[in-house]
């Protein structure tokens, strides 16, 4: 059962106004709310109790009960405040315990199976092209660069008018990685469309399954994100969907060894820029 914590987190972006304050409590003040009342937290939040109760119906949980039950069993190493104020150093360790959380449980979620299906599609790929928009495509820069330095073709372009011309350049052979982390970029959504009628297989990095990119991939890797930072302010963290590039990279040098041999001759090569 997915931590109560990570699921909120996960939800946060595209919660009601009404949904945010009281996720915005139950974030900062998580043991107390244990041994709260409806009433008290509805209070708290500014909210009625009914809002507290379809706040846990949104939650897909049974209600406010279940909410407190599910809060008690998250441990107190996974339940970190993610909030930065003047305080550096208190500041900096909950970037370091967020960012820790953010890693652990994406790599830990994911299954031994899909890892191995995703692997063999990559390395069975003639050409792969990775796409992503706004803050998240510098993830798509440095999959393309590790890709292609172990000796996988890979491209991206940052214009979505240059990136869809190279999926429709692709084939059956190909494979397509899509970064989002909403999941709901109509662009993506649109590439996708276009790389599914080529029959390319699709694999998608998001936090969360339940959107639209992660319905249409034939392989989601489900990231998890713990960056809620200047108390009711959201921003992506881009270090989960990296991290999942990171082990797919390692992944793939551990299953061949002769990739190391085409990452020393390319530093080689690149050598003579360095001072």
């Amino acid at each position: 059962m997915q931590n109560i914590i990570d699921v909120i987190y996960n939800k946060l972006p595209n919660m009601s106004a009404t949904d945010k304050k009281i996720a915005q409590i139950i974030l900062q003040q998580s043991k107390a709310v244990i041994d709260y009342t409806i009433s008290q937290l509805a209070k708290k939040s500014l909210v009625s109790e009914a809002s507290v109760s379809r706040f846990c119906k949104n939650l897909n949980i049974d209600g406010f009960h279940q909410l407190k039950t599910r809060l008690a069993q998250v441990s107190e190493a996974e339940n970190v405040s993610g909030t930065i104020d003047d305080d550096i150093q208190s500041s900096l360790k909950n970037i370091a315990d967020n960012k820790n959380i953010e890693i652990n449980n994406t790599l830990k979620n994911l299954s031994t199976k899909m890892i191995n299906e995703l692997l063999d599609i990559i390395k069975k790929s003639q050409l792969i092209q990775v796409v992503a928009e706004g803050n998240t495509y510098p993830v798509a820069i440095d999959a393309v660069y590790k890709f292609n330095q172990i000796g996988l073709l890979a491209i991206s372009d940052p214009a979505f008018e240059t990136s869809i011309a190279q999926t429709l350049n692709m084939n059956s052979k190909d494979s397509l990685i899509v970064i989002s982390n909403s999941g709901e970029s109509r662009s993506l959504i649109k590439q996708i469309d276009v790389a599914r009628k080529r029959n390319i297989k699709v694999i998608a990095i998001t936090n969360r399954d339940d959107s639209p990119i992660a319905q249409k991939a034939d392989i989601h890797l489900k990231t998890y994100v713990r960056e809620q930072v200047f108390q009711s302010e959201y921003y992506f963290s881009r270090i989960a969907a990296s991290t999942v590039i990171e082990a797919i990279f390692l992944l793939l040098i551990g299953q061949d060894k002769g990739t190391l041999d085409r990452i020393t001759k390319h530093e080689e090569l690149i050598s003579d820029r360095k001072i």
